[in-house]
């Protein structure tokens, strides 16, 4: 398997499943994640796949069989006025093919996504902390409560939406 990174073969920048199959048909997470790819994006040297909602799970465990053993976090970012409202973006770390791959889930307003924490189980509190900020539910989560604000806290105060002043 070559390496996409040093390989001077591979094009700086391609973008949609197709392209991205075809320009990396050799990358690990790319014949790993395949049955799950809806959009894909290769460029200053790192992949992204985004995958649906419902398949994360099944998406993390093929990452992981395929190599990338180490979850560094979620994030999560509001795009709103834009459909789907939401994006979250899992990291992951082969150290053994020294890549990083980024697995993204797009999810609309009111939308639940199922917890990675059966796979990983440090994605624990960065779920934890996107469902504080954000208001986004992870299904099957252990203990899915606030972690950085108050209990008594009205609202997610990384919404794009969230009032300005603030709480009060």
């Amino acid at each position: 398997m070559t390496d996409p990174i040093t390989n001077p073969a591979t094009p700086e920048a391609c973008f949609g499943k197709e392209a991205v199959s075809l320009a990396l048909a050799d990358h690990a997470a790319v014949q790993g994640l395949a049955e799950y790819i809806l959009d894909a994006k290769w460029d200053r040297k790192e992949l992204t796949l985004t995958v649906a909602p419902e398949n994360i799970v099944a998406a993390c465990k093929a990452a992981q069989a395929a190599g990338y053993v180490f979850f560094e976090d979620v994030t999560g970012v509001d795009w709103y006025p834009a459909e789907p409202r939401f994006q979250l973006s899992y990291s992951l770390l082969s150290y053994k093919l020294k890549q990083r791959i980024r697995v993204v889930v797009r999810l609309n307003e009111g939308q639940s996504v199922a917890s990675i924490t059966g796979v990983w189980p440090a994605a624990n509190f960065y779920e934890r902390e996107v469902f504080d900020l954000f208001g986004v539910p992870f299904t099957g989560h252990p203990n899915l409560t606030r972690i950085m604000m108050p209990d008594n806290w009205k609202g997610h105060p990384l919404r794009k939406d969230y009032p300005v002043e603030g709480y009060r």
